[in-house]
Protein backbone atom coordinates (compact mmCIF):
# COMPACT_ATOMS: atom_id res chain seq x y z
CA UNK A 1 0.00 0.00 0.00
CA UNK A 2 2.62 2.51 0.82
CA UNK A 3 4.29 2.07 -2.74
CA UNK A 4 1.28 2.59 -4.14
CA UNK A 5 0.73 5.46 -2.48
CA UNK A 6 4.05 6.99 -3.53
CA UNK A 7 3.83 5.94 -6.97
CA UNK A 8 0.85 7.90 -6.95
CA UNK A 9 2.97 11.10 -5.80
CA UNK A 10 5.47 10.85 -8.16
CA UNK A 11 2.69 10.44 -10.67
CA UNK A 12 1.54 13.85 -8.96
CA UNK A 13 5.03 14.98 -9.68
CA UNK A 14 5.67 13.66 -12.87
CA UNK A 15 2.55 15.63 -14.19
CA UNK A 16 3.32 18.74 -12.57
CA UNK A 17 7.34 18.81 -13.85
CA UNK A 18 5.38 18.00 -17.45
CA UNK A 19 3.55 21.02 -17.08
CA UNK A 20 6.69 22.64 -17.08
CA UNK A 21 8.05 21.25 -20.14
CA UNK A 22 5.12 21.76 -21.66
CA UNK A 23 5.57 25.50 -21.57
CA UNK A 24 8.12 25.46 -23.39
CA UNK A 25 7.41 23.18 -26.07
CA UNK A 26 4.54 25.87 -26.29
CA UNK A 27 6.81 28.36 -27.48
CA UNK A 28 7.97 26.28 -30.33
CA UNK A 29 4.89 25.09 -31.42
CA UNK A 30 3.70 28.63 -32.22
CA UNK A 31 6.78 29.54 -34.48
CA UNK A 32 6.46 26.04 -36.23
CA UNK A 33 2.45 26.89 -37.10
CA UNK A 34 3.27 30.31 -38.45
CA UNK A 35 6.05 29.48 -40.74
CA UNK A 36 6.95 25.81 -40.58
CA UNK A 37 10.64 26.32 -38.87
CA UNK A 38 11.72 24.63 -35.89
CA UNK A 39 13.02 27.57 -33.68
CA UNK A 40 16.06 26.06 -31.97
CA UNK A 41 16.37 29.68 -29.95
CA UNK A 42 12.60 28.86 -27.94
CA UNK A 43 14.80 27.83 -24.97
CA UNK A 44 17.38 30.47 -25.14
CA UNK A 45 14.38 33.07 -25.22
CA UNK A 46 13.48 31.62 -21.84
CA UNK A 47 16.92 32.28 -20.70
CA UNK A 48 16.90 35.83 -22.51
CA UNK A 49 13.46 36.83 -20.42
CA UNK A 50 14.63 35.81 -17.16
CA UNK A 51 17.93 37.31 -17.76
CA UNK A 52 16.38 40.50 -18.10
CA UNK A 53 13.44 40.05 -15.23
CA UNK A 54 15.91 39.31 -12.84
CA UNK A 55 18.36 42.37 -14.43
CA UNK A 56 15.45 45.02 -14.24
CA UNK A 57 13.91 43.71 -11.01
CA UNK A 58 17.06 44.51 -9.04
CA UNK A 59 18.16 47.44 -10.90
CA UNK A 60 20.96 45.94 -12.28
CA UNK A 61 23.13 47.93 -15.36
CA UNK A 62 22.76 46.44 -18.84
CA UNK A 63 26.57 46.13 -20.09
CA UNK A 64 28.28 47.45 -16.87
CA UNK A 65 30.91 45.06 -17.12
CA UNK A 66 31.90 46.55 -20.70
CA UNK A 67 30.82 50.10 -19.78
CA UNK A 68 33.42 49.79 -16.43
CA UNK A 69 36.11 47.81 -18.62
CA UNK A 70 35.86 50.50 -21.47
CA UNK A 71 35.23 53.80 -19.15
CA UNK A 72 37.08 52.84 -15.57
CA UNK A 73 34.01 53.12 -13.88
CA UNK A 74 32.90 50.83 -11.21
CA UNK A 75 29.11 50.59 -12.37
CA UNK A 76 26.60 48.21 -11.42
CA UNK A 77 23.65 48.79 -9.94
CA UNK A 78 20.82 52.12 -10.38
CA UNK A 79 20.65 51.55 -6.40
CA UNK A 80 16.41 51.12 -7.36
CA UNK A 81 14.47 47.85 -7.47
CA UNK A 82 11.13 48.08 -8.88
CA UNK A 83 7.61 45.76 -8.09
CA UNK A 84 7.64 42.40 -9.59
CA UNK A 85 4.73 43.44 -11.63
CA UNK A 86 6.27 46.40 -13.49
CA UNK A 87 9.52 44.49 -14.28
CA UNK A 88 7.47 41.60 -16.18
CA UNK A 89 5.53 44.46 -17.43
CA UNK A 90 8.92 46.18 -19.06
CA UNK A 91 10.34 42.17 -19.69
CA UNK A 92 7.18 41.75 -22.15
CA UNK A 93 8.29 45.20 -23.87
CA UNK A 94 11.75 43.66 -24.19
CA UNK A 95 10.19 40.69 -26.03
CA UNK A 96 7.99 42.53 -28.02
CA UNK A 97 10.57 44.75 -29.23
CA UNK A 98 13.09 41.97 -29.79
CA UNK A 99 10.62 40.37 -31.89
CA UNK A 100 10.72 42.91 -34.20
CA UNK A 101 14.38 43.40 -34.42
CA UNK A 102 14.07 40.05 -35.41
CA UNK A 103 11.48 40.07 -38.05
CA UNK A 104 13.79 43.28 -39.33
CA UNK A 105 17.26 42.21 -39.31
CA UNK A 106 16.28 38.52 -40.03
CA UNK A 107 13.23 36.68 -41.11
CA UNK A 108 12.81 39.74 -43.44
CA UNK A 109 16.00 38.60 -45.52
CA UNK A 110 14.67 35.19 -45.49
CA UNK A 111 11.32 34.98 -46.69
CA UNK A 112 10.83 32.22 -49.18
CA UNK A 113 13.80 30.36 -48.52
CA UNK A 114 13.89 26.84 -47.45
CA UNK A 115 13.33 26.02 -44.17
CA UNK A 116 16.57 24.51 -43.22
CA UNK A 117 18.08 28.32 -43.62
CA UNK A 118 15.36 29.43 -41.43
CA UNK A 119 16.46 26.75 -39.15
CA UNK A 120 19.97 28.01 -39.21
CA UNK A 121 19.63 31.15 -38.71
CA UNK A 122 17.73 30.41 -35.57
CA UNK A 123 21.03 28.41 -34.24
CA UNK A 124 22.45 31.10 -35.16
CA UNK A 125 20.39 33.65 -32.93
CA UNK A 126 20.02 31.34 -30.23
CA UNK A 127 23.85 31.61 -29.62
CA UNK A 128 23.75 35.43 -30.41
CA UNK A 129 21.31 36.07 -27.92
CA UNK A 130 23.29 33.60 -25.13
CA UNK A 131 26.23 35.73 -25.73
CA UNK A 132 24.18 39.34 -25.57
CA UNK A 133 22.57 37.85 -22.46
CA UNK A 134 25.69 37.24 -20.89
CA UNK A 135 27.28 40.64 -22.06
CA UNK A 136 24.03 42.85 -20.65
CA UNK A 137 23.71 41.19 -17.29
CA UNK A 138 26.55 38.79 -16.33
CA UNK A 139 26.89 34.90 -16.37
CA UNK A 140 26.82 34.43 -12.55
CA UNK A 141 23.35 32.49 -11.32
CA UNK A 142 20.68 34.48 -10.17
CA UNK A 143 17.65 33.90 -7.75
CA UNK A 144 14.63 35.02 -9.42
CA UNK A 145 11.44 35.89 -6.82
CA UNK A 146 8.35 37.46 -8.13
CA UNK A 147 6.09 36.51 -5.25
CA UNK A 148 5.43 32.78 -6.57
CA UNK A 149 4.83 30.63 -3.28
CA UNK A 150 7.30 27.70 -3.12
CA UNK A 151 8.15 24.96 -1.05
CA UNK A 152 5.21 21.66 0.12
CA UNK A 153 1.79 22.53 -0.27
CA UNK A 154 0.39 22.19 3.41
CA UNK A 155 -3.39 21.72 2.27
CA UNK A 156 -1.78 18.90 0.07
CA UNK A 157 0.05 17.37 2.26
CA UNK A 158 -3.12 17.67 5.08
CA UNK A 159 -5.76 16.18 2.71
CA UNK A 160 -3.88 13.97 1.44
CA UNK A 161 -2.85 12.83 5.10
CA UNK A 162 -6.01 12.75 6.08
CA UNK A 163 -7.77 10.54 3.42
CA UNK A 164 -4.79 8.06 2.54
CA UNK A 165 -2.50 8.40 6.01
CA UNK A 166 0.13 9.56 3.67
CA UNK A 167 0.93 13.16 2.57
CA UNK A 168 1.90 13.83 -0.54
CA UNK A 169 4.45 16.67 -1.73
CA UNK A 170 4.01 19.28 -4.09
CA UNK A 171 5.48 22.26 -4.94
CA UNK A 172 3.20 24.89 -4.58
CA UNK A 173 5.33 26.46 -7.62
CA UNK A 174 4.91 23.36 -9.56
CA UNK A 175 1.03 24.12 -8.50
CA UNK A 176 1.29 27.23 -10.06
CA UNK A 177 2.73 26.81 -13.24
CA UNK A 178 0.11 24.15 -13.75
CA UNK A 179 -3.05 26.71 -13.55
CA UNK A 180 -0.45 29.33 -15.35
CA UNK A 181 -0.47 27.19 -18.23
CA UNK A 182 -4.21 26.06 -18.43
CA UNK A 183 -4.74 29.74 -18.42
CA UNK A 184 -1.98 30.73 -21.44
CA UNK A 185 -3.30 27.34 -23.88
CA UNK A 186 -7.11 28.10 -23.12
CA UNK A 187 -6.26 32.17 -23.90
CA UNK A 188 -3.54 31.26 -27.31
CA UNK A 189 -6.49 28.60 -28.23
CA UNK A 190 -9.18 31.41 -28.21
CA UNK A 191 -6.90 34.36 -29.90
CA UNK A 192 -6.49 31.22 -32.37
CA UNK A 193 -10.03 30.41 -33.23
CA UNK A 194 -11.54 33.77 -32.09
CA UNK A 195 -9.86 36.90 -33.30
CA UNK A 196 -8.54 38.15 -36.60
CA UNK A 197 -5.07 38.03 -35.94
CA UNK A 198 -5.58 34.77 -35.04
CA UNK A 199 -7.36 33.69 -38.55
CA UNK A 200 -4.99 35.55 -40.09
CA UNK A 201 -2.28 33.24 -38.38
CA UNK A 202 -3.71 29.87 -39.17
CA UNK A 203 -3.98 31.28 -42.89
CA UNK A 204 -0.32 31.91 -43.09
CA UNK A 205 0.58 28.30 -41.05
CA UNK A 206 -1.67 26.64 -43.50
CA UNK A 207 -0.03 28.52 -47.25
CA UNK A 208 2.16 31.44 -47.02
CA UNK A 209 1.52 32.12 -50.64
CA UNK A 210 -1.63 32.07 -50.46
CA UNK A 211 -2.52 34.50 -47.44
CA UNK A 212 -0.45 36.79 -49.24
CA UNK A 213 -2.62 36.57 -52.33
CA UNK A 214 -6.09 37.99 -50.02
CA UNK A 215 -4.01 40.61 -48.59
CA UNK A 216 -2.24 38.96 -45.30
CA UNK A 217 1.09 40.78 -43.96
CA UNK A 218 3.65 37.79 -43.41
CA UNK A 219 6.06 40.67 -41.91
CA UNK A 220 3.06 41.42 -39.43
CA UNK A 221 2.38 37.53 -38.33
CA UNK A 222 5.97 36.66 -38.38
CA UNK A 223 6.49 39.68 -35.38
CA UNK A 224 2.60 38.25 -33.84
CA UNK A 225 3.99 35.04 -33.53
CA UNK A 226 7.49 35.81 -32.25
CA UNK A 227 6.15 38.24 -30.00
CA UNK A 228 3.39 35.79 -28.42
CA UNK A 229 6.31 32.75 -28.28
CA UNK A 230 8.88 35.87 -26.52
CA UNK A 231 5.78 36.11 -23.76
CA UNK A 232 5.66 32.33 -23.44
CA UNK A 233 9.12 32.40 -23.32
CA UNK A 234 9.29 34.84 -20.26
CA UNK A 235 6.37 32.59 -18.74
CA UNK A 236 8.40 30.05 -18.75
CA UNK A 237 11.67 31.76 -18.00
CA UNK A 238 9.91 32.54 -14.35
CA UNK A 239 8.47 29.34 -13.60
CA UNK A 240 12.19 27.61 -14.09
CA UNK A 241 14.12 30.32 -13.13
CA UNK A 242 11.96 30.14 -9.51
CA UNK A 243 12.37 26.71 -9.74
CA UNK A 244 16.11 26.33 -9.86
CA UNK A 245 17.63 29.73 -10.30
CA UNK A 246 18.59 32.03 -13.68
CA UNK A 247 21.60 30.56 -14.94
CA UNK A 248 23.10 29.29 -18.68
CA UNK A 249 21.78 26.05 -18.27
CA UNK A 250 18.16 27.43 -17.95
CA UNK A 251 18.39 27.31 -22.24
CA UNK A 252 18.97 23.29 -22.28
CA UNK A 253 15.75 22.81 -21.19
CA UNK A 254 14.97 23.49 -25.15
CA UNK A 255 16.36 19.76 -25.43
CA UNK A 256 13.71 18.53 -23.50
CA UNK A 257 10.99 20.28 -25.11
CA UNK A 258 11.66 17.38 -28.91
CA UNK A 259 10.65 14.95 -26.45
CA UNK A 260 7.87 17.16 -25.86
CA UNK A 261 6.94 17.82 -29.50
CA UNK A 262 7.48 14.32 -31.04
CA UNK A 263 5.03 12.84 -28.74
CA UNK A 264 2.15 15.47 -29.28
CA UNK A 265 2.81 16.95 -32.74
CA UNK A 266 5.00 19.72 -34.06
CA UNK A 267 1.53 21.89 -35.37
CA UNK A 268 -0.69 20.97 -31.89
CA UNK A 269 -1.04 22.93 -28.79
CA UNK A 270 -2.66 20.89 -27.15
CA UNK A 271 -0.45 17.91 -28.33
CA UNK A 272 2.29 20.21 -26.65
CA UNK A 273 0.55 19.95 -23.15
CA UNK A 274 -0.35 16.19 -23.66
CA UNK A 275 3.36 15.33 -24.98
CA UNK A 276 4.64 17.59 -21.81
CA UNK A 277 2.70 15.15 -19.18
CA UNK A 278 3.64 11.98 -21.03
CA UNK A 279 6.70 12.94 -20.54
CA UNK A 280 6.67 14.43 -17.47
CA UNK A 281 4.53 10.88 -15.42
CA UNK A 282 6.98 8.79 -17.78
CA UNK A 283 10.23 9.69 -16.99
CA UNK A 284 9.23 9.60 -13.38
CA UNK A 285 7.29 6.77 -12.86
CA UNK A 286 10.70 4.98 -15.06
CA UNK A 287 13.50 6.11 -12.31
CA UNK A 288 10.71 5.23 -9.57
CA UNK A 289 10.73 1.50 -10.96
CA UNK A 290 13.70 0.76 -13.42
CA UNK A 291 16.14 3.63 -12.30
CA UNK A 292 16.76 1.14 -8.86
CA UNK A 293 17.70 -1.48 -11.00
CA UNK A 294 20.17 -0.11 -13.52
CA UNK A 295 21.78 2.14 -11.32
CA UNK A 296 19.59 5.36 -11.73
CA UNK A 297 19.81 8.45 -14.09
CA UNK A 298 17.13 7.26 -16.53
CA UNK A 299 15.79 10.68 -16.54
CA UNK A 300 17.96 11.77 -18.80
CA UNK A 301 17.49 9.59 -21.46
CA UNK A 302 14.07 8.39 -21.25
CA UNK A 303 11.84 10.92 -22.97
CA UNK A 304 14.80 10.26 -25.89
CA UNK A 305 14.32 6.82 -25.90
CA UNK A 306 10.54 7.48 -25.67
CA UNK A 307 10.74 9.92 -28.55
CA UNK A 308 12.39 8.01 -30.71
CA UNK A 309 10.07 4.67 -30.59
CA UNK A 310 7.08 7.38 -31.53
CA UNK A 311 9.23 8.79 -34.81
CA UNK A 312 9.23 4.68 -35.63
CA UNK A 313 5.63 4.40 -35.18
CA UNK A 314 3.70 7.71 -35.48
CA UNK A 315 6.08 10.49 -36.88
CA UNK A 316 3.54 12.98 -37.01
CA UNK A 317 2.63 12.79 -32.85
CA UNK A 318 -0.38 12.05 -31.51
CA UNK A 319 -2.16 15.32 -32.54
CA UNK A 320 -0.11 16.42 -35.65
CA UNK A 321 -1.00 16.53 -38.84
CA UNK A 322 -0.51 13.18 -40.81
CA UNK A 323 1.38 14.74 -44.00
CA UNK A 324 0.08 13.26 -47.35
CA UNK A 325 2.52 13.73 -50.87
CA UNK A 326 1.23 12.11 -54.61
CA UNK A 327 4.02 11.92 -56.80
Amino acid sequence: MDQLLYAAEVVLNGLMTGVMYALVALGFVLIYKASGVFNYAQGVLALFAALTLVGLQNGQVPFAHLINAALGTDLHSFGWTLPAILAIALTAVVMVGLAIAIEKLVLQHLVNQEPIILFMATIGLAYFLEGLGDVMWGADIKMLDVGVPKGASETIMNVTERLTGYGFYIDQLDIWAAIIAVILVTALMLFSQYTKQGRALRAVADDHQAALSVGISLRFIWVLVWSIAGFVALVAGIMWGSKSGVQFSLSLIALKALPVLMLGGFTSIPGAIVGGLIIGVGEKLFEFYVGPLVGGATENWFAYVLALIFLVFRPQGLFGERIIERV
